[in-house]
């Protein structure tokens, strides 16, 4: 099972009843194919970057599920087929949530083995370095001759 991310673009003319209809029924389809949604989100009517079957505004709709590939094909199948939808993206995103915590973990394991070697009343870890004050001297010109 892999988590995906489904965003979709429906016509602006589309009536909300039908709008909120259609979400529903991929729901069911998805749930009851056996994949769990995770999270389903109207952003509502936004602006194309592009016309899209002139277009120029659409509704945007983002499903996120964990679903088998095979599930994903036939989601994919139905928003291909659907009259309402205009465009349609799907991403994988496990795989950026498994680099993503491994990376907090890897943050969390130094911060705390930098917090075990300080111990208590030991200086505080080195920051920066202050800035030094700028000196005034004699200004060095590129094709002048220096002075000796």
């Amino acid at each position: 099972m892999r988590i995906y991310e489904e965003l979709f673009i429906i016509k602006p003319d589309a009536p909300d009843e039908e709008v909120d209809q259609f979400v529903e029924q991929l729901r069911t389809q998805l749930t009851n194919a056996g994949a769990t949604v995770d999270k389903v989100d109207k952003w509502g009517k936004r602006r194309l970057a592009y016309k899209v079957d002139k277009y120029r505004e659409g509704t945007y709709v983002l499903f996120q599920f964990t679903a088998g590939p095979e599930m994903v094909h036939e989601f994919e199948r139905r928003l291909r087929v659907a009259d309402l939808v205009l465009k349609f993206l799907t991403v994988r995103i496990d795989e950026n949530l498994k680099r993503l915590d491994k990376r907090k973990k890897e943050r969390d394991k130094r911060s705390a083995k930098r917090a075990a070697n300080a111990g208590p009343g030991a200086p505080p870890a080195p920051g920066p370095a202050p800035a030094q004050p700028i000196t005034e001297g004699p200004a060095i010109v590129p094709g002048m001759p220096k002075e000796n």
